[in-house]
């Protein structure tokens, strides 16, 4: 009985990626928001009842795009970190694995980092996924503070922003101080906002190419940070 059901699971996976693959090509085509089960279903030569037993719902599809966008995001980060020795070069070759992956799956970035999708709410499903990446590269700033290698700042944050920090360290890195948190989210929001102004253009004409001025953006954030060279 295990073969069958086996049999069945196989097909089912492979339907379902090509459901997501036309996705993704109608991401490319259209954008998120014009994306239609129907258009789906016609280029796959499938009929519509049919393609919504496995997706019920745009919507479903959506964050079926969006989980997987954010969990191929995650890897690429995390593979960085493992490739890397000292947490300064980690931090540096997760920044380009992220910028990386980014110029290379241009509308699944979109998808997850551009404008909200109208009438489209994500689900909690979601939030795993999209941690991913940010919580990669603050066990980083973790791992150095740990490690006695990391300069902690002697900021001063209002309480609002000391409970946000604090709150964040007791659920991804324990003991890490609160003005290393702030500084190291203060890196990430520096990161994906260079990477979405190279996507979208708003670099053209400036800093074009921008290769050179992220890398010495993320320098400069490493030292920020307080991450030894």
């Amino acid at each position: 009985m295990s073969v069958p059901r086996t049999a069945r699971a196989r097909a089912r996976a492979e339907i379902t990626r090509e459901i997501t693959d036309a996705a993704r090509r109608q991401l490319a085509e259209s954008g998120a928001p014009a994306l239609s089960l129907r258009a789906i279903a016609r280029e796959l030569g499938m009929v519509s009842s049919a393609l919504y037993r496995y997706f019920p719902s745009r919507d479903e599809l959506l964050t079926a795009l969006i989980i997987e966008a954010y969990n191929a995001l995650g890897d690429t980060a995390e593979r960085a970190v493992a490739n890397a020795e000292t947490p300064r070069a980690q931090f540096l070759a997760a920044s380009n694995a992220v910028r990386d992956w980014a110029i290379a799956h241009p509308h699944e970035y979109a998808l997850v980092y551009g404008s909200p999708v109208p009438g489209y709410h994500a689900p909690e499903t979601t939030i795993g996924p999209a941690s991913r990446a940010p919580i990669a590269m603050l066990q980083i700033v973790h791992r150095a503070w740990e490690a006695g290698t990391l300069s902690v700042p002697g900021d001063a944050l209002t309480p609002d922003l000391s409970a946000q920090s604090a709150n964040i360290a007791a659920m991804i890195a324990p003991g890490l101080p609160e003005p290393a948190v702030a500084r190291a989210f203060i890196a990430l929001t520096q990161l994906f906002g260079m990477v979405t102004f190279e996507l979208f253009g708003q670099l053209d004409n400036s800093m074009d190419p921008a290769g050179p001025f992220v890398a010495y953006a993320m320098e400069a954030m490493a030292d920020f940070i307080g991450l030894s060279a």
